[in-house]
């Protein structure tokens, strides 16, 4: 197969996987994380992706078969077929020019003369060429006079892959953890609040038979918290099996019950004596968890509504500074979630509660964790269609999370990091707080720090993060060619604190997969990972952008 053919004939194999999966371009286009231009051309035998993965991306959204992905292979190598001979030795990778005023057609890259290359030079080469294209597109931001910010388009578009808007300071509650532990210790590295669940606080647990309450780890859990000055989340659920003796058991060992009272009284008397005994040391209360799983809930959408409605008005008569948050939903994969949602919206829940509770996670551990602004979006949408206006709040992930394998720590830790990155990003769809799950555990694919031990490369990272966000007011966020950037880079931009109240302008980037050359514009630049040490500025301000968030700041 020669190369032309391969073109073509990768051109037209992707076309007919799309058209069977009955998606747009838009929509897939967002799913593969490249543009909708770019997918076009891709379809259209316009353009060869440099890296297979981004083809084999396309092609697994839209449900390709093995075969089809092999045959895909077979094609993309040939459409990308080097004119050199086979050989051994890949070329070394060194940093493209960034261009000055007026860049040439086609951006000479400096190196050596060119090598006999193998399978891996070839596709390295052919790598970096699409970068240098891709370098010579960059918008350079100009840093103004004083500190100001650089001029950098963020233009509106439809899939709302970027978004600028009036800065807004980062809130520090917005980096909290779940805690696995009912020994009242707290995280040893920064976290900006806590969420109780899987602490042995479950209602089931806190009142084992009728009218008798154990407070003591609950107790200790807010002793612990408020000594770090860590805003709480108590969590509701699990029901005592005394109060439901004949419903389903739910997903624990406690014997508690995934559904109910048998008596709503039961439930009122609870949620009175639990505000009453912890009146300002509890922030914020999650009236349900997973709601719209069965093994946590099985009643009706209308109790459920109907119990929101109690809690909320008990909960505001007995502390007015509390956050009433409603019934967390999980699944937002799947359409069933989203007719709950529009269904509790129907019937006034979410009119009793400060924000809406969502599981907001990847479809797979293994996937970016960008891919969860799909499912933000979709939230976004359904609310918007509801007449639903609240802040959201991400409150964990999926209960089979423990049976995923683990990540290595270095792409666990810049997993761990872009999680929050990527809900600071969501907030163009109305997020305002995450929570990662978990702290304390030592049995999930990415640990931040189990009891007993030092944080992980990943705790660290995310103390590292919080670290360069002191302070900071959000600008915005893009990806890809409508921010100006390669199709797999993104980036938030910040305004740091600065000398003389001048802010100092400051971005965030990264990928989600591979890498990729960017230019950070004229001027003095610094480039920072989150280990602290210094990532290396090119000739002309050209900085590699890996799947390690790296902090670029101007002078």
């Amino acid at each position: 197969m020669n190369k032309a053919v391969g073109v073509e004939e990768l051109a037209g194999a992707l076309r007919r996987i799309k058209q069977r999966s009955g998606l747009s371009y838009q929509e897939l286009a967002q799913r593969a994380f490249v543009s909708r231009s770019t997918l076009h051309r891709y379809c259209h035998g316009k353009g060869v992706a440099g890296d297979y993965a981004v083809i084999a991306k396309i092609a697994q959204e839209c449900g390709a078969r093995p075969d089809e992905l092999n045959h895909l292979l077979r094609c993309w190598q040939a459409a990308t077929a080097a004119e050199q001979a086979a050989g051994d030795e890949p070329e070394p990778l060194t940093p493209p020019a960034a261009p000055s005023v007026a860049p040439p057609a086609t951006p000479a890259r400096p190196g050596p003369a060119p090598k006999r290359l193998g399978r891996a030079g070839r596709t390295l080469a052919l790598a970096l060429a699409l970068a240098c294209v891709l370098l010579a597109t960059v918008v350079a931001s100009t840093p103004q006079g004083g500190g100001g910010r650089p001029r950098q388009a963020y233009p509106a578009v439809a899939a709302g892959t970027s978004w600028y808007d009036a800065p807004a300071p980062v809130d520090r509650k917005g980096f909290g953890v779940t805690l696995n532990s009912s020994s009242g210790t707290m995280p040893s590295f920064r976290v900006g609040a806590v969420r109780l669940w899987d602490s042995e606080t479950r209602w089931a647990q806190l009142e084992p038979r009728p009218g008798e309450y154990d407070w003591s780890t609950l107790d200790r859990l807010l002793d612990g918290a408020q000594a770090q000055g860590l805003p709480a989340l108590f969590v509701l659920g699990g029901t005592p099996a005394w109060a439901a003796p004949r419903a389903r058991r739910a997903a624990y060992p406690d014997g508690s019950r995934a559904a109910p009272p048998d008596d709503l009284a039961a439930w009122d008397a609870f949620v009175t004596s639990l505000v009453r005994h912890a009146r300002g040391r509890i922030e914020a209360y999650e009236l349900w968890v997973m709601a719209n799983h069965p093994d946590h809930f099985n009643g009706s959408v209308e109790t459920l509504v109907e119990m929101t409605g109690r809690a909320s008005r008990i909960i505001r008569a007995n502390d007015r500074d509390a956050v009433v948050v409603c019934p967390s939903v999980s699944r937002l994969w799947e359409a069933d979630a989203h007719a709950f949602l529009r269904r509790f919206a129907d019937l006034g829940g979410y009119q009793s509660c400060d924000a809406a509770g969502i599981k907001l996670y990847q479809r797979n551990i293994q996937d970016p964790p960008e891919t969860m602004l799909e499912a933000a979006q979709s939230v976004y949408r359904t609310f918007h269609q509801a007449g639903v206006h609240l802040p959201i709040w991400n409150t964990g992930t999926t209960q089979s999370l423990p049976l995923n394998d683990p990540l290595d720590p270095r792409r666990g830790a810049d997993f761990a990091a872009r999680f929050y990155l990527t809900g600071l990003y969501a907030g163009r769809y109305g997020l305002a707080r995450m929570y990662f799950y978990a702290w304390g555990n030592s049995t999930i694919p990415i640990v931040l720090q189990a009891e007993g031990r030092p944080p992980t490369r990943a705790g660290l990272q995310v103390e590292g993060l919080q670290r360069w966000l002191t302070g900071a007011d959000l600008r915005g966020c893009g990806h890809g060619p409508e921010a100006a950037l390669p199709d797999n880079v993104w980036q938030c931009e910040f305004g740091l604190p600065g000398d003389a109240g001048h802010p100092r302008t400051a971005q965030i980037r990264w990928t989600h997969t591979g890498e990729a050359w960017t230019h950070a514009g004229p001027g003095e630049a610094r480039a920072r990972n989150l280990d602290g040490t210094e990532r290396e500025v090119g000739p002309s301000g050209a900085i590699r952008i890996t799947e390690s968030p790296v902090l670029i700041t101007y002078d």
